[in-house]
């Protein structure tokens, strides 16, 4: 049962091969065997879950129907959860319980998914590794002695190793196919304001975006289908129609103008990682696909123009956290001042402290606009190359990740090695594009991704792309030894 896909349960459910209650049974119990090793859950909400499944078998019983109805997900863990912790992987939030649902998790609630649980992830979403989490490192099923990526490494690791079929992540830099890259799943970042921010604790609130990740395109169609939509609590969501995501999956691919810039190929991609990118852009020419070389020439600066916008954005989210209205508090404080320092010194972890710091120093007086001005000017032309490029082509394709994943701590005492793993997928969180990651083949026995862009809103012709060429390729159907 646990091998089965999101669509395969709306299917057996549909025929009433199995229940929800069963099958819900039957990923806690291996969540309970497996997770230890993995550690990818921070909270496990059986009880809830439980609940959630008897009820969707009644909806079914009654006549409903829906590819979600009794379908098992997890959220990660900066979705505000009713009544439930809801720590974003750190201290600061440790004894912190929702007092409402996020918008995701209601939508996805009344949709009839049941929640196994919230996943681990990097302490405030910031990292690309998942080593920063308060609760500890995941572990990539693909090799326990490696990184599964971040920030949404939790998600990405128990849907792996098929704990469940389909989890929710946000990608604020790369966060969610960045992870998929790494651990041989499909993740997808929708359109900025495509889906609701209310309830997702902020990061960087002008990159921020959540998204599925789940084994196949289909999957991603069906979760983000529950997702997706206008949000008068949030003033970012965009009042846009909402289309069919599954039934744009089966599409011709021929004629398709797929874009490769050539800035991608660089000294710093892995050539094995280019070689398997070669092999996906052959695979999809032979779907009818018409591939043209372009250039997008400020991505270069894309990683310091983010690494000045998201900490500055961050510090300003993060100032909330003061040890006074909720979230940790220091012991025995001396003064306010005392409890401000302290309260922020302990409950925030090293990363977390250090993007803090370049983002309070790109903001201030002085350093405003040779910092953060600057960036902005950057990130506009960025958007700029995009928009120049999708007049040639419909689609833009080049790997996720530069490299594969690494090991354990090996990027620890170099921050920056690790932010430049987010290369390729940081331009479309500062343009607000939709990409998406899919499998692509394995170097050294770890997986690796292909990226594609599109322009906004046309998260169904990435889906549509990356079915076709899941229909036509296995690699995402591979499954990690031992799981």
């Amino acid at each position: 049962m646990h091998q089965l896909t999101l669509a395969e349960i709306a299917r057996g459910l549909a025929d009433k091969k199995f229940s929800s209650e069963e099958l819900t049974k039957v990923l806690l119990a291996r969540i309970a065997q497996l997770d230890p090793q993995l550690n990818s859950f921070i909270s496990l909400t059986e009880d809830l879950a439980l609940t959630q499944a008897k009820a969707a078998d009644a909806r079914r019983a009654n006549g409903e129907s829906g590819a979600l109805l009794g379908a098992p997900i997890a959220h990660k863990d900066l979705f505000c959860t009713q009544g439930i912790r809801t720590s974003c992987g750190s201290k600061m939030l440790d004894n912190f319980k929702a007092p409402y649902d996020a918008t995701v998790v209601a939508k996805l609630a009344a949709a009839g998914a049941v929640t196994l649980g919230k996943t681990n992830m990097d302490e405030f979403a910031m990292g690309s590794a998942n080593e920063s989490s308060y609760y500890g490192a995941v572990k990539n099923p693909w090799n326990l002695e490696y990184v599964p990526g971040g920030s949404s490494g939790g998600s990405a690791a128990a849907v792996a190793a098929r704990l469940l079929p389909a989890a929710t992540g946000t990608d604020t830099g790369g966060s969610i196919r960045q992870p998929a890259a790494l651990t041989n799943l499909t993740g997808l970042k929708p359109t900025y304001g495509r889906v609701s921010r209310w309830g997702m604790i902020a990061y960087a609130s002008s990159l921020d975006q959540g998204g599925p990740l789940a084994r196949t395109a289909e999957d991603c169609a069906i979760l983000l289908q529950g997702m997706a939509g206008f949000d008068p609590n949030d003033s970012t969501s965009i009042d846009e129609p909402v289309p069919d995501y599954s039934a744009s999956l089966n599409g011709s691919l021929q004629g398709l103008r797929i874009g490769v810039p050539k800035e991608y190929f660089s000294a710093g991609l892995d050539p094995r990682i280019a070689d398997l990118i070669h092999n996906s852009v052959k695979e999809l020419e032979k779907l009818g696909a018409v591939i043209k070389e372009i250039s997008l020439p400020n991505m270069q600066h894309a990683i310091p123009a983010y690494y000045v916008i998201a900490p500055a954005e961050a510090s300003s989210n993060l100032s909330r956290f003061d040890g006074v209205r909720f979230g940790y508090r220091c012991e025995n404080p001396v003064n306010l001042i005392d409890l401000y320092k302290r309260s922020r010194g302990e409950g925030f972890g090293p990363e977390v402290q250090r993007r803090i710091m370049v983002g309070a120093y790109a903001l201030s007086a002085g350093y405003y606009d040779a910092y953060y001005l600057k960036a902005q000017k950057i990130r506009r032309l960025i958007k700029n190359d995009f928009m120049a490029a999708f007049n040639e082509v419909d689609i833009i394709l080049g790997p996720t990740t530069p490299n594969p994943a690494w090991k354990l701590g090996a990027k620890n005492s170099d921050p920056v090695a690790a932010y430049l793993e987010d290369v390729y997928t940081i331009t479309a969180n500062l343009a607000g594009l939709p990409g998406l990651s899919m499998p692509a083949g394995f170097v050294d026995g770890l997986p690796v991704g292909v990226q594609l862009l599109a322009p906004y809103f046309q998260e169904g012709r990435l889906l549509n792309v990356a079915h076709q060429y899941q229909l036509n390729t296995d690699w995402h159907t591979r499954t990690p030894q031992g799981f």
